[in-house]
């Protein structure tokens, strides 16, 4: 950091310049503001948008013994960015993150993780914060070019430049780069792709009608503007060093010794580590703790390791903590052999089979139904409740107040995966997955005139031996339709894995990764499909140079696997309920004219405070004039409707009508009520013979046949003309 004082801290000057990506002018400056922070930088555009990175790296007071690397990251949403008060009545303040915000700092960190040693143990935090926003478009993709940058500016071991690119493609206007709001509502493809100059590290899409080919396209021109993106970060970094200087960052690690690691080797053969296959996740794990003490008796024996001659040999095994990270080398070693060679799988697998798929329908009989899925040990119970529009989602965050109809909510409790721990609140891994599934879904749940619920999705995990979420996926899509929820397709999602040589540049693919392949793989890639289309997709990369053709080879295989999935999902539940659950909601809806709200609504709303407790419904009446009648009883729901369909009724001429007679003016005025309105008849329109008085013809009370013979929207005259009078 660059020695400051109060002197000359007025004197610094800031490092500033404009680059030109995809016809968008874009600053990039440093040394402007928090002049304390270790390295920082902010980013703006012609759109008025200012954001803030920083980046902190710990070098005193480490845990010297982490077996992880300590990297933070938080994304602030500031009300003050998008003109707003925000908050509540009660709280103002910027208080716990939104969904967007928690999304947004895992965002941040999923490919700027693998870009650091293993090993490596400062303690690293990166802030992102908006301090100025158009409210016009998602800022989400900038936060890791901004984050890649100050890594940059440090001598930390950060490995490339990292930049996150946002793209859709619309029917209008074709591909679009850091697209508006608006662009995206309509938008056939909302695709996100992190990258460096080599290579794609992360992909995070949804999709409507998108085909694998159109997909693989997108893919390329999204990171060639990755690239240009990169490119501008080194030419901001020569510029800083030229400029200030990179001071060093003491660095720490906490690596395994593997000295022994050749004797470990031997003694672990393939043979012995056979018994490792086959096995199910709770005996895997008590397998490598067995291997783990043999290692050590060996080490022991062979006196590879020095003992004290007072040391108990209990003690001396429990301090050799080194032991487990080389068996865990030496298993990954054979197992990924044995896939590369031999395409053998831990559970006997072939490597594009996916296992056995099970499930049922209705378990719930409370609940407006639901769904559970099993693939192999892993189970998920997806629920389905159906709520009225007035329960629609709310969302407030830093940009304008918005709504959602369609949520999924994705729970993991402790017990799926035999732990024992305290229940926390939801944590950013459980939003993420409750996010992709919606993405999944979204794009094949009907309108709302099609159907007018609230839809709400929860998943409960409840035994995960890998890919809950694709479980989740799976039995929503079942559980929606067990609900009567009239989805255009149904959709299967699947996730694969990918184990690659760097030597010999051999690969393969995997379908349907389970626990005990976590550590296995070097590309992790889900996707949604229904039968013909991607609905969504995430990727994660941990090597570099992987081609496209790798790829294309994924969207294959990870089709064969999809198709099997649903085939099995149709197997339990071929098509739609064909009726809702006894315990839902009913609705009914209707699209009222702009100049017929008015009554509607009556004064103060009298009219539907009326109607609401006459009928015991309720009506909720949107921005765009949809309104929707819910109810528990189907007879007054239809008076209600029948109310609505009144009050907005226009008179169509030569229309035949009824009515009733409710008063007689001036004996040559026949007042006559229909549809909770009066009309009048005049006496030359009572009869084709001359008539003296009206009473003569009708009476009050009288049922009526009559006719519309002439309307005057403007004047709101009409002429009637009676037909004659029924009979009583």
């Amino acid at each position: 950091m660059i020695w400051l004082s109060d002197k000359n801290a007025p004197e610094l000057k800031s490092l500033k310049k404009t680059y030109n990506i995809e016809w968008k002018n874009i600053t990039f400056e440093t040394w402007r503001i928090w002049l304390l922070a270790s390295w920082s930088v902010t980013i703006s555009d012609e759109s008025w948008n200012v954001l803030f990175v920083t980046c902190g790296i710990k070098e005193e007071w480490l845990n010297k013994e982490a077996d992880f690397f300590p990297l933070s990251v938080e994304y602030q949403e500031k009300y003050y960015a998008t003109w707003k008060i925000g908050g509540n009545r009660f709280q103002k303040r910027e208080w716990r993150p939104s969904e967007t915000a928690i999304i947004n700092s895992r965002i941040i960190d999923r490919p700027i993780r693998p870009m650091f040693p293993k090993g490596f143990i400062n303690e690293t935090q990166i802030i992102a914060t908006a301090l100025s926003s158009s409210n016009e478009s998602d800022l989400s993709f900038h936060w890791i070019t901004w984050a890649s940058l100050t890594l940059l500016m440090t001598s930390a071991p950060f490995e490339w430049p990292v930049a996150w690119v946002r793209v859709v493609l619309t029917t209008e206007w074709g591909l679009i780069f850091d697209p508006s709001f608006k662009e995206e509502e309509n938008a056939k493809l909302i695709l996100v792709v992190a990258g460096t100059l080599d290579a794609i590290t992360m992909v995070e899409a949804e999709s409507k009608e998108v085909s694998d080919d159109e997909m693989m396209k997108w893919l390329e021109f999204a990171h060639n503007i990755i690239k240009k993106i990169c490119e501008a970060e080194l030419d901001f970094i020569k510029n800083y060093e030229k400029t200030f200087w990179i001071c060093k960052v003491e660095e720490f690690y906490n690596k395994p010794d593997e000295t022994l690691y050749s004797s470990v080797k031997e003694f672990l053969t393939e043979d012995k580590l056979e018994w490792l296959y086959n096995i199910w996740k709770h005996e895997f794990q008590e397998a490598l703790n067995k291997l783990d003490n043999d290692v050590k008796e060996f080490l022991i024996k062979e006196k590879l390791v020095e003992i004290s001659e007072w040391s108990e040999i209990e003690e001396v095994m429990e301090s050799m903590t080194f032991v487990g990270d080389l068996v865990y080398k030496r298993v990954k070693e054979v197992m990924r052999k044995n896939v590369l060679l031999k395409e053998k799988r831990l559970d006997g697998r072939k490597i594009n089979e996916v296992r056995k798929v099970i499930g049922d329908v209705g378990l719930l009989p409370r609940t407006h139904w639901s769904a559970l899925f099993q693939r192999g040990m892993t189970q998920a119970l997806s629920i389905t409740t159906l709520g009225w529009p007035d329960d629609i989602q709310i969302i407030d965050d830093m940009y304008e107040e918005d709504t959602k109809r369609y949520i999924h909510h994705y729970n993991f409790p402790p017990y799926a995966v035999w732990e024992v721990r305290a229940l926390r609140w939801t944590g950013r891994r459980e939003v993420w997955h409750g996010r992709l599934a919606e993405k999944a879904l979204e794009a094949v749940l009907p309108n709302e005139l099609e159907f007018p619920y609230m839809i709400r999705v929860v998943s409960e995990t409840m035994t995960c031996n890998w890919s809950s979420s694709m479980a989740s996926v799976c039995w929503s899509t079942m559980s929606l339709m067990n609900a009567w929820v009239p989805i255009k397709a149904p959709v299967a999602w699947v996730a694969m894995g990918m184990i690659y040589d760097e030597d010999s540049w051999k690969y393969k693919i995997l379908s349907d990764i389970q626990a005990q392949e976590d550590f296995l793989w070097d590309m992790d890639f889900k996707v949604a499909r229904t039968p013909v289309w991607i609905t969504a997709m995430q990727l994660d990369v941990k090597i570099k140079w992987l081609s496209m053709q790798v790829f294309r080879e994924a969207f294959t295989q990870s089709k064969e696997a999809v198709t099997y999935i649903l085939w099995e999902m149709l197997k339990v539940i071929p098509e739609t309920s064909k009726s809702l659950s006894p315990y839902a909601p009913r609705i009914l809806s209707i699209v009222v004219p702009v100049d017929k709200i008015r009554e509607i609504i009556g004064k103060w709303w009298e009219n539907i405070q009326k109607a609401e407790a006459e009928y015991e419904v309720s009506i909720h009446i949107e921005d765009d004039w949809k309104t929707f009648i819910t109810w528990k009883n189907w007879v007054w729901a239809e008076k209600a409707l029948a109310w609505v369909k009144n009050l907005i009724w226009e008179p169509v001429v030569w229309e035949i009508l009824l009515g009733e007679v409710i008063n007689i003016i001036v004996w040559t005025w026949a007042i006559v009520e229909f549809k909770w309105k009066t009309w009048m008849i005049h006496i030359s329109k009572l009869s084709d013979k001359r008539v003296a008085t009206v009473e003569e013809v009708v009476k009050v009370w009288d049922k009526v046949e009559f006719e519309v013979l002439t309307v005057d929207k403007e004047k709101w005259r009409i002429w009637l003309k009676l037909i004659k009078k029924l009979e009583a």
